[in-house]
């Protein structure tokens, strides 16, 4: 059961802008963004794509690998304060566990992907290959 609870936290880091609200199908945020050829709905390829890039930009000394604080960054903090909650930074640190496989104390690219897989193989429930943000919302309804 933790590991349940630590696959769907993971799940909404990475989701959590296409939770945040329903976007129409034009619309450049959640899991859409990743929508280049704009079909309403993110192929694998687009999908590989975009987390390629993603890696890229969270790369900030651009060394191949990310740190914990690389990886977070980006991630506003709880409420006004300038660091995350005790609760956010567990949970980043457990994410950040799960992302390392091999413990390095560094997340490869190839440990990204493989995160990133896994994540577009959850969300597409009707195995088609494509994605979009209501089939992932229901994903991460799911148990």
């Amino acid at each position: 059961m933790p590991k349940l609870t630590l696959l769907a936290a993971a799940l909404l880091t990475l989701a959590a802008p296409a939770l945040a609200q329903q976007q129409p199908r034009n619309n450049a945020s959640g899991v859409m963004r990743y929508d280049t050829n704009k079909d309403g709905a993110v192929d694998r390829e687009e999908w590989k794509t975009s987390q390629e890039a993603r890696f890229k930009r969270l790369d900030a000394n651009g060394d191949g690998k990310l740190s914990q604080d690389e990886l977070f960054a980006r991630t506003p903090a709880a409420g006004n304060s300038v660091l995350p909650s005790d609760r956010q930074a567990s949970r980043q640190s457990s994410y950040f566990q799960r992302l390392d496989a091999d413990k390095d104390g560094v997340v490869t690219l190839v440990e990204f992907m493989a995160q990133g897989e896994s994540n577009f193989v959850r969300c597409d429930l009707d195995k088609n290959g494509r994605i979009d943000t209501a089939e992932c919302r229901q994903a991460l309804q799911r148990k």
